[in-house]
């Protein structure tokens, strides 16, 4: 059975669940109201409320259920205070009450492929057998690099000459760089979940990329594998924490039917 297949075929589980309903209209609603916020006041954020808002980032899709992502909620003062710097002391970090750093993982994916085949094994009934071949050896194959990034260049090599063969070739990282832009990918989508969800309770948000990405993971104490992909500040918009109507450009320029 080829990569493809296992993506082709349509294992019947059992398992159904219904579309739910949603009312559209808050839908947008929500989305329009969300805005980067500069000025925040001085209120503090219910800790309940950002615990909600968390959980929610991580139901955002994400590449082959791998999680790549991590969120760290600064809570000791004197860190916050070094963060608010790192993120060169920028209004919406000096004012934001809580600072969320969002970070992408390029090395946690075979710990949490190994998590789904156990939780694969806690399942009754048990899923289909391409869930276990996925995760037991396409995941391998596509993730993993090779010390000095040897297998990655193989990858690369060999993905090379079949598509000069025609063939249809998936997507897999063959260099750090592919990975860094896999996991910052997965990371954004649950980003923009918790800014949504930040805004659904009445709470507002500033995704920052102005920063010390280098001071920022000693502060953390990151390995060199964590890439930070945003700092969120989140809080109480103050009455000039919007600088002026949102900018869009003509819609054209993006979206193209062909």
């Amino acid at each position: 059975m080829s990569d493809l297949d296992i993506l082709r075929k349509i294992p019947d589980t059992g398992y159904r669940e219904p579309a739910p309903t949603h009312d559209v209209k808050e839908f947008y609603n929500l989305v329009h109201a969300r805005r980067s916020v500069r000025v925040f006041l001085d209120t503090p954020n219910e800790d309940s409320v950002i615990e909600k808002c968390l959980e929610l980032a991580l139901l955002a899709p994400n590449s082959s259920n791998l999680q790549p992502w991590e969120f760290y909620w600064i809570k000791d003062r004197n860190k916050l205070e070094k963060l608010r710097n790192y993120c060169l002391g920028q209004s919406a970090a000096r004012t934001a009450p809580t600072l969320i750093v969002a970070v992408a993982k390029t090395n946690t994916w075979d710990r949490n492929r190994k998590k789904m085949l156990e939780l694969f094994d806690q399942q009754d009934p048990k899923p289909p057998k391409g869930a276990y071949t996925y995760y037991k050896k396409v995941a391998p194959m596509a993730y993993y690099l090779g010390l000095f990034n040897w297998f990655g260049f193989l990858k690369k090599v060999l993905s090379f000459f079949q598509r000069i063969m025609g063939k249809v070739v998936p997507h897999a990282p063959t260099s750090y760089c592919d990975m860094r832009v896999w996991a910052h990918k997965t990371c954004a989508l649950a980003c923009e979940n918790l800014m949504l969800a930040l805004r659904a309770h009445g709470l507002d948000s500033c995704p920052m990329e102005g920063l010390d990405p280098h001071k920022i993971k000693k502060l953390l104490k990151l390995d060199s594998r964590s890439e930070i992909t945003m700092v969120i500040g989140a809080g109480k918009r103050a009455p000039n924490g919007i600088f002026s109507k949102r900018v869009r450009f003509d819609s054209q320029l993006f979206i193209k039917k062909i």
